[in-house]
């Protein structure tokens, strides 16, 4: 499973990417996929199942060719490939997931979109982050798959914000919020996070695709600057927040650092019928904050055992998705995010699969908030 799968081979511990060049953006990324399934102990007919699903749901270039370098970077990741992996583990079973950016396949995201919201209202959510509302542009759209165990896979679509000046991502999120019938909990949440001292940007306007009564709508801070207690500040302006197990999460995480590390991110989730952000998760960029990957992993092995979860599965994973020896490699496990909210072991953890060998996409955003 693990380096003696077709999906890797020894070429990946000499160079510290994936022998990828040459095959199809799709088969790589399913290859992926049934790799993380086998690591997790996914049952073979989910596997195999989910495999087909996320083969089906990628966008257009799932079927060219990688090369050298991205032909277009995509903002996922720091060398510029279109995806990255993530799991959850907040349940008994894990739950993987795939996030992808649809990149100039846009009209294939908008009917992943009409087709996983089935008539609810936020089927034609798009419209606010296009032109046709008096946007500069279209925000890319980047789309999630995830299974959720036992049987179910569920939806996510994301509107980036980040190529925008920021008045106009205010006014495609107000826009939006109001048309969700949540433009009073966004008002609360938006007036405590600016209260709040300290350099941030709004960069990600994200709704859940899924019918049932807690779907969420998501809007993604990437903060500057920020250490941890500052983090924790702005993760107590959700509702629901236990500061005391979220600052010791992020020590777990950050080790002897008292900074959140480079650009973490704060994401305030809002649902229907509740007066302001129901939750916040804070994104740790573990990339920075440890020394290589063995180092994340042992850290954030050691964090989800202090929630609950056996750590095996996931050590098992990142096992599988490195392209060597751990500690040979940095970026592997790029984000680890934690929510206080009332559920233990709620963490997900992060992939950034390095495919090719020279960063060739904007880590940050390119408009100047001075």
């Amino acid at each position: 499973m693990v380096n003696g799968s077709p999906w890797l081979c020894d070429q990946a511990r000499e160079n510290g990417s994936y022998p990828a060049r040459g095959r199809l953006f799709g088969a790589f990324l399913c290859g992926a996929w049934a790799t993380a399934c086998e690591a997790l102990e996914v049952p073979p007919d989910q596997a195999a199942w989910t495999t087909r699903l996320l083969g089906a749901a990628l966008p257009a270039w799932s079927a060219d060719v990688i090369g050298s370098t991205p032909d277009k970077p995509s903002y996922v990741a720091g060398d510029g490939f279109p995806a990255e992996m993530s799991v959850n583990w907040s349940s008994g079973q894990p739950e993987l997931r795939v996030l992808f950016d649809c990149l100039d396949d846009v009209q294939h995201g908008h009917s992943l979109i009409s087709a996983a919201a089935q008539g609810d209202v936020r089927e034609g959510i798009h419209r606010f982050f296009t032109p046709e509302a008096g946007r500069p542009s279209s925000a890319p759209l980047w789309h999630s798959v995830a299974w959720r165990p036992p049987s179910r896979l569920v939806h996510k679509t994301y509107f980036g914000l980040y190529e925008w000046p920021e008045d106009e991502r205010y006014a495609a999120v107000d826009e939006a919020m109001a048309r969700l019938g949540m433009a009073a909990a966004w008002e609360n949440a938006r007036a405590r996070v600016e209260n709040a001292d300290g350099k941030r940007e709004i960069e990600f306007f994200a709704v859940d695709l899924a019918g049932e009564a807690d779907a969420r709508v998501k809007i993604y801070y990437r903060n500057h600057g920020a250490d941890l207690a500052e983090v924790n500040r702005i993760a107590s302006t959700a509702l629901r927040h236990d500061t005391g197990s979220a600052l010791a999460a992020y020590r777990t995480l950050a080790g002897s650092r008292a900074d959140a590390g480079d650009a973490a991110l704060s994401c305030l989730a809002f649902r229907s019928g509740v007066d302001g952000a129901d939750e916040c998760t804070t994104y740790l960029r573990l990339s920075d904050l440890a020394a290589d990957d063995q180092e994340a992993v042992d850290r954030t092995a050691a964090l989800l055992a202090g929630e609950g979860v056996d750590p095996a599965r996931f050590r098992a994973l990142a096992a599988s998705l490195a392209p060597g020896a751990l500690e040979d490699s940095r970026g592997l496990l790029e984000l680890v995010s934690y929510r206080a909210s009332g559920r233990r072991g709620d963490i997900t953890t992060y992939f950034r699969l390095p495919v090719f060998e020279t960063s060739a996409a904007r880590r940050l955003s390119p408009v100047d908030l001075a």
